[in-house]
């Protein structure tokens, strides 16, 4: 079974986002089944384990809370934010690999890939 971790960039103030909160969902079928929801630690990691079972192949996403992120951090923010959710859909083709999807973030834009 696949292995899954994130780590979250807050590239607006060049720290680890701490505090933020990921949901992991399964997509199947159209539908969205929430599996777990974590909360990063003070290096914008997760602060338990994302797939402490393992993940089948199949289609995934990470939501990443950031306008709540940047609301605790004091960051002003437009109404609406213009990144409130920010949603990662992704595969896992392999069920024996790692799989590691970072976010760099910022209140106006975000990147990701896969990382090791």
């Amino acid at each position: 079974m696949a292995s899954l971790s994130t780590h979250v960039l807050d590239t607006s103030r060049g720290l680890p986002a701490a505090g933020i909160v990921v949901d992991l969902h399964v997509v199947r079928n159209g539908e969205r089944q929430l599996l777990k929801t974590i909360v990063t630690n003070h290096e914008g990691r997760p602060r338990e384990p994302l797939s402490s079972d393992g993940l089948e192949a199949g289609t995934y996403e990470l939501t990443f809370h950031a306008g709540d992120y940047f609301r605790a951090a004091a960051v002003e923010l437009a109404d609406p934010p213009f990144l409130d959710e920010v949603v990662v859909r992704f595969g896992i083709a392999d069920p024996a690999a790692h799989y590691h999807v970072p976010l760099l973030l910022s209140p106006y834009g975000y990147s990701t890939y896969r990382g090791s």
